[in-house]
Protein backbone atom coordinates (compact mmCIF):
# COMPACT_ATOMS: atom_id res chain seq x y z
CA UNK A 1 0.00 0.00 0.00
CA UNK A 2 1.49 3.45 -1.21
CA UNK A 3 0.81 6.50 0.94
CA UNK A 4 -1.31 8.18 -1.27
CA UNK A 5 -3.31 7.09 -4.07
CA UNK A 6 -2.10 8.90 -7.25
CA UNK A 7 -3.93 11.53 -8.81
CA UNK A 8 -5.70 10.18 -12.28
CA UNK A 9 -4.92 11.70 -15.18
CA UNK A 10 -7.96 13.69 -14.97
CA UNK A 11 -7.58 15.09 -11.77
CA UNK A 12 -4.26 15.66 -12.33
CA UNK A 13 -4.96 17.69 -15.50
CA UNK A 14 -7.32 19.60 -13.54
CA UNK A 15 -5.40 20.86 -10.91
CA UNK A 16 -2.93 22.01 -13.29
CA UNK A 17 -5.28 24.01 -14.83
CA UNK A 18 -6.88 25.40 -11.45
CA UNK A 19 -3.10 26.54 -10.69
CA UNK A 20 -3.16 28.34 -13.47
CA UNK A 21 -6.11 30.42 -12.76
CA UNK A 22 -7.05 30.37 -9.14
CA UNK A 23 -4.56 31.30 -5.94
CA UNK A 24 -2.87 28.27 -5.41
CA UNK A 25 -5.04 26.32 -7.61
CA UNK A 26 -7.58 26.65 -4.37
CA UNK A 27 -10.30 28.76 -2.94
CA UNK A 28 -9.42 28.15 0.53
CA UNK A 29 -5.75 27.59 1.80
CA UNK A 30 -5.73 23.85 3.48
CA UNK A 31 -7.31 22.31 -0.07
CA UNK A 32 -4.25 22.88 -1.15
CA UNK A 33 -2.48 20.01 1.24
CA UNK A 34 0.49 21.89 1.76
CA UNK A 35 0.73 20.93 5.39
CA UNK A 36 0.53 17.02 4.50
CA UNK A 37 1.91 16.69 0.96
CA UNK A 38 0.99 14.69 -1.36
CA UNK A 39 -1.17 15.62 -4.29
CA UNK A 40 -4.39 17.81 -3.67
CA UNK A 41 -8.00 15.52 -4.61
CA UNK A 42 -10.13 16.77 -7.23
CA UNK A 43 -13.36 15.61 -5.94
CA UNK A 44 -16.38 15.52 -8.62
CA UNK A 45 -19.19 13.83 -6.19
CA UNK A 46 -20.27 12.74 -3.17
CA UNK A 47 -23.21 10.57 -2.11
CA UNK A 48 -23.42 9.55 1.90
CA UNK A 49 -20.39 9.42 3.42
CA UNK A 50 -17.97 8.56 0.69
CA UNK A 51 -16.34 11.02 -2.18
CA UNK A 52 -15.08 10.44 -5.44
CA UNK A 53 -12.52 12.34 -7.63
CA UNK A 54 -12.55 13.18 -11.10
CA UNK A 55 -10.59 9.64 -12.45
CA UNK A 56 -13.39 8.02 -10.16
CA UNK A 57 -11.45 7.03 -7.09
CA UNK A 58 -13.80 6.49 -3.98
CA UNK A 59 -12.85 7.94 -0.51
CA UNK A 60 -14.85 7.31 2.86
CA UNK A 61 -14.58 11.22 4.11
CA UNK A 62 -14.21 12.61 7.76
CA UNK A 63 -14.40 15.71 6.41
CA UNK A 64 -17.78 16.60 5.39
CA UNK A 65 -17.03 19.90 3.78
CA UNK A 66 -15.35 21.11 7.06
CA UNK A 67 -18.83 20.13 8.85
CA UNK A 68 -22.17 21.00 6.89
CA UNK A 69 -22.86 17.69 5.87
CA UNK A 70 -23.84 16.17 9.37
CA UNK A 71 -26.38 13.73 7.21
CA UNK A 72 -23.85 12.83 4.65
CA UNK A 73 -23.73 14.15 1.13
CA UNK A 74 -26.40 14.11 -1.09
CA UNK A 75 -29.18 13.36 1.47
CA UNK A 76 -32.35 12.81 -0.72
CA UNK A 77 -34.52 15.11 1.16
CA UNK A 78 -31.78 17.98 0.91
CA UNK A 79 -31.12 17.06 -2.84
CA UNK A 80 -35.20 17.43 -3.48
CA UNK A 81 -35.62 20.57 -1.77
CA UNK A 82 -32.58 21.96 -3.56
CA UNK A 83 -34.32 20.99 -6.80
CA UNK A 84 -37.72 22.14 -6.01
CA UNK A 85 -36.20 25.99 -4.56
CA UNK A 86 -34.42 25.92 -7.86
CA UNK A 87 -37.27 25.39 -9.83
CA UNK A 88 -38.87 27.82 -8.42
CA UNK A 89 -35.88 30.62 -8.63
CA UNK A 90 -32.85 30.60 -6.86
CA UNK A 91 -32.86 34.17 -5.87
CA UNK A 92 -35.20 37.03 -5.26
CA UNK A 93 -33.32 40.05 -3.70
CA UNK A 94 -36.45 40.25 -1.24
CA UNK A 95 -37.93 38.43 1.72
CA UNK A 96 -38.97 34.98 1.08
CA UNK A 97 -40.82 32.19 3.52
CA UNK A 98 -37.62 29.72 3.81
CA UNK A 99 -35.80 32.38 5.77
CA UNK A 100 -39.11 32.84 8.39
CA UNK A 101 -39.42 29.37 8.45
CA UNK A 102 -35.56 28.38 9.09
CA UNK A 103 -35.48 31.50 11.55
CA UNK A 104 -38.03 30.35 13.54
CA UNK A 105 -36.34 26.88 13.44
CA UNK A 106 -32.99 27.82 15.07
CA UNK A 107 -34.85 30.33 17.68
CA UNK A 108 -36.92 27.59 18.81
CA UNK A 109 -33.68 25.04 19.06
CA UNK A 110 -32.06 28.27 21.00
CA UNK A 111 -33.78 30.17 23.20
CA UNK A 112 -31.07 32.72 23.25
CA UNK A 113 -31.56 33.83 20.15
CA UNK A 114 -34.57 36.32 19.93
CA UNK A 115 -33.86 37.52 16.54
CA UNK A 116 -31.71 36.46 13.88
CA UNK A 117 -29.68 37.69 10.91
CA UNK A 118 -28.90 35.93 7.82
CA UNK A 119 -25.46 36.00 6.21
CA UNK A 120 -23.52 33.90 3.52
CA UNK A 121 -20.71 33.07 5.34
CA UNK A 122 -19.65 32.09 8.73
CA UNK A 123 -16.47 35.10 8.71
CA UNK A 124 -19.25 37.48 7.68
CA UNK A 125 -21.71 36.44 10.64
CA UNK A 126 -18.92 36.82 13.12
CA UNK A 127 -17.50 40.07 11.63
CA UNK A 128 -21.24 41.53 11.56
CA UNK A 129 -21.58 40.26 15.44
CA UNK A 130 -18.11 42.11 16.71
CA UNK A 131 -19.45 45.36 15.19
CA UNK A 132 -22.84 44.90 17.05
CA UNK A 133 -21.68 43.93 20.19
CA UNK A 134 -19.05 47.45 19.82
CA UNK A 135 -22.08 49.53 18.69
CA UNK A 136 -23.72 48.01 21.29
CA UNK A 137 -21.52 48.90 24.07
CA UNK A 138 -19.54 51.58 23.20
CA UNK A 139 -16.07 49.91 23.63
CA UNK A 140 -13.62 49.07 21.27
CA UNK A 141 -11.75 45.64 22.72
CA UNK A 142 -12.34 42.53 21.41
CA UNK A 143 -11.25 39.28 23.72
CA UNK A 144 -10.45 36.26 21.99
CA UNK A 145 -8.89 33.33 22.62
CA UNK A 146 -5.66 31.41 21.25
CA UNK A 147 -5.96 29.17 18.48
CA UNK A 148 -9.81 29.69 18.33
CA UNK A 149 -10.77 30.70 14.22
CA UNK A 150 -13.54 33.04 13.77
CA UNK A 151 -13.04 33.61 10.04
CA UNK A 152 -10.46 36.29 8.35
CA UNK A 153 -12.35 39.42 9.55
CA UNK A 154 -9.24 41.63 10.88
CA UNK A 155 -10.20 41.07 14.54
CA UNK A 156 -9.58 37.75 14.25
CA UNK A 157 -6.42 37.14 13.00
CA UNK A 158 -4.09 36.55 16.35
CA UNK A 159 -2.77 33.43 17.44
CA UNK A 160 -5.76 31.91 15.07
CA UNK A 161 -6.55 28.01 14.60
CA UNK A 162 -7.55 26.49 11.41
CA UNK A 163 -5.84 27.52 7.96
CA UNK A 164 -3.76 29.77 9.81
CA UNK A 165 -2.13 27.14 12.19
CA UNK A 166 -1.98 24.66 9.77
CA UNK A 167 0.22 27.16 7.41
CA UNK A 168 1.92 28.55 10.70
CA UNK A 169 0.84 32.03 10.11
CA UNK A 170 0.09 33.44 13.58
CA UNK A 171 -1.35 36.98 12.44
CA UNK A 172 -1.44 38.06 8.87
CA UNK A 173 -0.40 40.77 6.58
CA UNK A 174 -2.92 43.82 5.61
CA UNK A 175 -4.10 43.97 9.24
CA UNK A 176 -3.70 47.65 10.33
CA UNK A 177 -2.20 47.65 13.67
CA UNK A 178 -4.56 50.13 14.47
CA UNK A 179 -7.02 47.32 14.33
CA UNK A 180 -4.75 44.44 16.34
CA UNK A 181 -4.36 46.55 19.23
CA UNK A 182 -8.09 46.33 19.95
CA UNK A 183 -8.37 42.42 19.62
CA UNK A 184 -6.97 40.34 23.06
CA UNK A 185 -5.81 36.75 22.62
CA UNK A 186 -5.65 34.83 25.42
CA UNK A 187 -5.20 30.96 26.34
CA UNK A 188 -8.00 29.10 25.66
CA UNK A 189 -9.50 27.50 29.07
CA UNK A 190 -7.07 30.13 30.49
CA UNK A 191 -8.74 30.90 33.78
CA UNK A 192 -6.49 33.14 34.95
CA UNK A 193 -5.59 35.10 32.57
CA UNK A 194 -9.55 35.63 31.64
CA UNK A 195 -9.57 36.67 35.34
CA UNK A 196 -6.57 39.23 34.93
CA UNK A 197 -8.01 40.58 31.51
CA UNK A 198 -10.85 41.75 32.96
CA UNK A 199 -9.35 43.53 36.36
CA UNK A 200 -7.31 45.39 33.52
CA UNK A 201 -9.29 46.10 30.71
CA UNK A 202 -12.92 45.11 32.45
CA UNK A 203 -14.74 49.32 31.21
CA UNK A 204 -12.94 48.91 27.82
CA UNK A 205 -14.01 45.31 26.55
CA UNK A 206 -16.59 45.29 24.45
CA UNK A 207 -17.01 41.46 24.02
CA UNK A 208 -15.71 37.72 25.05
CA UNK A 209 -15.70 35.74 21.19
CA UNK A 210 -15.16 32.37 22.04
CA UNK A 211 -15.57 28.81 20.16
CA UNK A 212 -18.04 27.02 23.11
CA UNK A 213 -15.99 23.74 21.91
CA UNK A 214 -13.14 24.52 20.22
CA UNK A 215 -12.27 22.46 16.85
CA UNK A 216 -10.13 24.73 15.14
CA UNK A 217 -6.79 23.99 16.77
CA UNK A 218 -8.28 20.47 16.58
CA UNK A 219 -11.35 19.23 18.96
CA UNK A 220 -10.41 21.03 22.45
CA UNK A 221 -13.45 20.97 24.94
CA UNK A 222 -14.21 23.49 27.44
CA UNK A 223 -12.77 23.52 31.31
CA UNK A 224 -15.74 22.78 33.28
CA UNK A 225 -15.37 26.64 34.77
CA UNK A 226 -14.59 28.09 31.73
CA UNK A 227 -17.29 29.14 30.18
CA UNK A 228 -19.41 30.06 33.33
CA UNK A 229 -16.35 32.38 34.00
CA UNK A 230 -16.94 34.22 30.50
CA UNK A 231 -20.54 34.33 30.96
CA UNK A 232 -20.04 35.48 34.97
CA UNK A 233 -17.57 38.35 33.96
CA UNK A 234 -18.91 39.70 30.90
CA UNK A 235 -22.61 40.15 32.99
CA UNK A 236 -20.37 41.67 35.48
CA UNK A 237 -18.54 44.25 33.72
CA UNK A 238 -21.40 45.02 30.81
CA UNK A 239 -19.37 43.48 28.04
CA UNK A 240 -21.68 40.83 25.73
CA UNK A 241 -20.59 37.29 25.55
CA UNK A 242 -20.68 35.76 21.75
CA UNK A 243 -20.30 31.86 21.19
CA UNK A 244 -18.97 31.26 17.79
CA UNK A 245 -21.43 27.75 17.22
CA UNK A 246 -20.26 27.73 13.23
CA UNK A 247 -19.55 24.27 13.55
CA UNK A 248 -21.09 23.43 17.38
CA UNK A 249 -24.42 24.73 15.97
CA UNK A 250 -26.32 21.43 15.72
CA UNK A 251 -23.42 19.57 15.23
CA UNK A 252 -22.63 18.81 19.13
CA UNK A 253 -26.32 18.83 19.78
CA UNK A 254 -29.64 19.95 18.68
CA UNK A 255 -28.97 23.27 20.82
CA UNK A 256 -25.65 23.92 20.43
CA UNK A 257 -22.83 23.54 22.93
CA UNK A 258 -24.88 25.88 24.40
CA UNK A 259 -27.55 23.84 25.54
CA UNK A 260 -24.88 21.07 26.10
CA UNK A 261 -22.61 23.40 28.18
CA UNK A 262 -25.51 25.52 29.58
CA UNK A 263 -24.32 28.67 28.69
CA UNK A 264 -26.57 31.42 27.93
CA UNK A 265 -24.65 34.12 25.79
CA UNK A 266 -25.61 37.71 24.26
CA UNK A 267 -24.91 36.80 20.48
CA UNK A 268 -24.51 33.81 18.82
CA UNK A 269 -23.03 32.94 15.21
CA UNK A 270 -24.05 29.98 13.38
CA UNK A 271 -22.98 28.74 9.79
CA UNK A 272 -22.84 25.22 8.20
CA UNK A 273 -25.39 22.66 8.77
CA UNK A 274 -27.85 25.24 9.13
CA UNK A 275 -27.02 25.88 5.60
CA UNK A 276 -27.13 22.30 4.34
CA UNK A 277 -24.04 22.46 2.60
CA UNK A 278 -24.67 25.35 0.49
CA UNK A 279 -23.28 29.03 1.59
CA UNK A 280 -24.12 30.50 4.60
CA UNK A 281 -23.76 32.24 8.45
CA UNK A 282 -26.33 34.05 10.71
CA UNK A 283 -26.00 35.93 14.00
CA UNK A 284 -28.77 36.46 16.51
CA UNK A 285 -29.19 37.37 20.11
CA UNK A 286 -31.12 39.04 22.63
CA UNK A 287 -33.61 41.40 20.77
CA UNK A 288 -32.21 44.37 22.41
CA UNK A 289 -29.26 43.86 21.03
CA UNK A 290 -30.25 42.79 17.48
CA UNK A 291 -32.83 45.76 16.88
CA UNK A 292 -29.58 47.99 16.97
CA UNK A 293 -29.34 46.50 13.13
CA UNK A 294 -30.59 48.29 10.39
CA UNK A 295 -33.28 48.54 8.65
CA UNK A 296 -34.13 49.12 12.70
CA UNK A 297 -30.77 50.55 14.25
CA UNK A 298 -27.74 52.54 13.04
CA UNK A 299 -25.57 49.34 12.43
CA UNK A 300 -25.35 48.85 9.09
CA UNK A 301 -25.27 45.49 7.56
CA UNK A 302 -26.55 43.64 4.31
CA UNK A 303 -26.15 40.99 1.43
CA UNK A 304 -27.21 40.45 -1.68
CA UNK A 305 -27.67 37.08 -1.32
CA UNK A 306 -28.19 37.03 2.41
CA UNK A 307 -31.27 33.98 3.22
CA UNK A 308 -31.05 33.00 0.04
CA UNK A 309 -33.50 30.61 -0.31
CA UNK A 310 -32.00 27.86 -1.75
CA UNK A 311 -28.97 27.43 1.23
CA UNK A 312 -32.61 28.39 3.42
CA UNK A 313 -34.22 25.46 2.08
CA UNK A 314 -31.38 22.96 2.41
CA UNK A 315 -30.97 23.65 6.26
CA UNK A 316 -34.33 23.44 6.81
CA UNK A 317 -34.04 20.00 5.30
CA UNK A 318 -31.41 19.30 7.22
CA UNK A 319 -32.40 20.35 10.81
CA UNK A 320 -35.50 18.50 9.83
CA UNK A 321 -33.48 15.12 9.92
CA UNK A 322 -31.97 15.95 13.27
CA UNK A 323 -35.08 15.91 14.80
CA UNK A 324 -34.92 12.09 14.86
CA UNK A 325 -35.42 10.99 18.11
CA UNK A 326 -32.00 9.19 19.13
CA UNK A 327 -29.86 10.64 16.22
CA UNK A 328 -27.22 12.98 18.74
CA UNK A 329 -27.00 9.67 20.48
CA UNK A 330 -25.94 7.36 17.76
CA UNK A 331 -23.44 10.28 16.52
CA UNK A 332 -22.02 10.41 19.89
CA UNK A 333 -21.92 6.56 20.33
CA UNK A 334 -20.45 6.12 16.84
CA UNK A 335 -17.10 9.00 17.22
CA UNK A 336 -16.72 7.13 20.72
CA UNK A 337 -16.44 3.89 19.39
CA UNK A 338 -14.14 5.52 16.43
CA UNK A 339 -12.09 7.44 19.04
CA UNK A 340 -11.85 4.33 21.64
CA UNK A 341 -10.45 2.20 18.48
CA UNK A 342 -7.68 4.94 17.65
CA UNK A 343 -6.34 5.06 21.04
CA UNK A 344 -5.86 0.96 20.98
CA UNK A 345 -4.25 0.81 17.65
CA UNK A 346 -1.86 3.90 18.88
CA UNK A 347 -1.00 1.23 21.83
CA UNK A 348 -0.65 -1.49 20.03
CA UNK A 349 1.37 0.43 17.29
CA UNK A 350 3.76 2.48 20.26
CA UNK A 351 3.09 5.55 18.25
CA UNK A 352 2.67 8.80 20.90
CA UNK A 353 -0.82 10.34 20.53
CA UNK A 354 -3.74 11.49 22.16
CA UNK A 355 -7.53 11.67 20.95
CA UNK A 356 -10.12 14.14 21.94
CA UNK A 357 -13.72 13.48 21.23
CA UNK A 358 -16.85 15.39 21.83
CA UNK A 359 -20.16 14.00 20.24
CA UNK A 360 -19.29 13.73 16.45
CA UNK A 361 -16.50 15.20 16.76
CA UNK A 362 -12.59 13.96 16.84
CA UNK A 363 -8.84 14.54 16.70
CA UNK A 364 -6.05 12.63 16.80
CA UNK A 365 -3.04 14.85 18.35
CA UNK A 366 0.44 13.38 17.79
CA UNK A 367 1.35 14.47 20.98
CA UNK A 368 1.90 11.97 23.99
CA UNK A 369 -0.02 14.62 26.75
CA UNK A 370 -3.19 16.15 27.18
CA UNK A 371 -4.57 18.49 24.54
CA UNK A 372 -6.39 21.86 26.79
CA UNK A 373 -5.26 23.99 24.59
CA UNK A 374 -3.74 26.09 22.02
CA UNK A 375 0.05 25.87 23.58
CA UNK A 376 -0.90 22.01 23.89
CA UNK A 377 -2.24 21.24 20.62
CA UNK A 378 0.85 23.28 18.79
CA UNK A 379 3.06 20.39 20.68
CA UNK A 380 1.89 17.55 17.85
CA UNK A 381 4.37 16.28 15.47
CA UNK A 382 2.83 17.58 12.12
CA UNK A 383 5.61 15.82 10.49
CA UNK A 384 4.14 12.52 11.80
CA UNK A 385 0.50 14.04 10.82
CA UNK A 386 1.75 14.18 7.61
CA UNK A 387 2.91 11.06 7.06
CA UNK A 388 -0.24 9.23 8.82
CA UNK A 389 -2.92 11.50 6.70
CA UNK A 390 -1.22 10.09 3.70
CA UNK A 391 -1.18 6.87 4.55
CA UNK A 392 -4.86 6.95 5.64
CA UNK A 393 -5.31 8.38 1.87
CA UNK A 394 -3.95 5.65 0.13
CA UNK A 395 -6.43 3.12 2.24
CA UNK A 396 -9.17 5.73 0.77
CA UNK A 397 -9.83 7.17 3.60
CA UNK A 398 -10.07 11.12 3.75
CA UNK A 399 -8.76 12.66 6.73
CA UNK A 400 -8.60 16.88 7.41
CA UNK A 401 -6.03 17.51 5.62
CA UNK A 402 -4.15 19.64 8.55
CA UNK A 403 -3.19 18.60 12.22
CA UNK A 404 -5.37 21.17 13.93
CA UNK A 405 -8.68 20.13 12.60
CA UNK A 406 -11.61 17.98 13.48
CA UNK A 407 -12.95 14.96 12.16
CA UNK A 408 -16.59 15.22 11.16
CA UNK A 409 -18.59 12.06 11.71
CA UNK A 410 -21.99 12.26 9.49
CA UNK A 411 -25.74 9.92 10.37
CA UNK A 412 -24.68 8.32 6.90
CA UNK A 413 -21.10 6.42 8.55
CA UNK A 414 -21.90 3.20 9.02
CA UNK A 415 -20.82 0.85 11.62
CA UNK A 416 -18.88 -0.79 8.75
CA UNK A 417 -17.18 2.29 7.64
CA UNK A 418 -16.09 2.68 11.49
CA UNK A 419 -14.72 -0.75 11.75
CA UNK A 420 -13.14 -0.07 8.46
CA UNK A 421 -11.49 3.31 9.69
CA UNK A 422 -10.05 1.67 13.11
CA UNK A 423 -8.03 -1.44 10.79
CA UNK A 424 -6.99 1.32 8.41
CA UNK A 425 -5.86 3.55 11.71
CA UNK A 426 -3.67 0.62 12.99
CA UNK A 427 -2.29 -0.39 9.93
CA UNK A 428 -1.27 3.52 9.04
CA UNK A 429 0.17 3.98 12.69
CA UNK A 430 1.83 0.40 12.37
CA UNK A 431 3.42 2.19 9.25
CA UNK A 432 5.09 5.16 10.49
CA UNK A 433 6.94 3.23 12.97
Amino acid sequence: MTEQTKSGDRSRSLTQRAQQVLVGGVNSPVRAFKAVGGEPLMIERAQGAYLFDADGQEYLDYVGSWGPMIVGHAHPAVVEAIRDQAGRGASFGTSNPPEVELGEMIAAAMPSIEMIRFVCSGTEATMSAARLARAHTGRNLIVKFDGCYHGHGDSFLSQAGSGLATLGISASPGVPEEVARQTISLPYNGLAEVRQVFADYGPEIAAVIVEPLAANMGVVPPAPAFLPLLQELTTKHGALLILDEVISGFRLAYGGAQAVYGVQPDLTTLGKIIGGGLPVGAYGGRREIMQMVAPLGPVYQAGTLAGSPMAMRAGIATIQQLQVPGVYAELSKKAARLAEGIRQALAESGVQGTVNVAGSLLTLFFTPGAVASYDDAKKSDTKRFGQFFRQMLGRGIFLPPSQFEAWFLSTAHSEADIDRTIVACRESLTALK
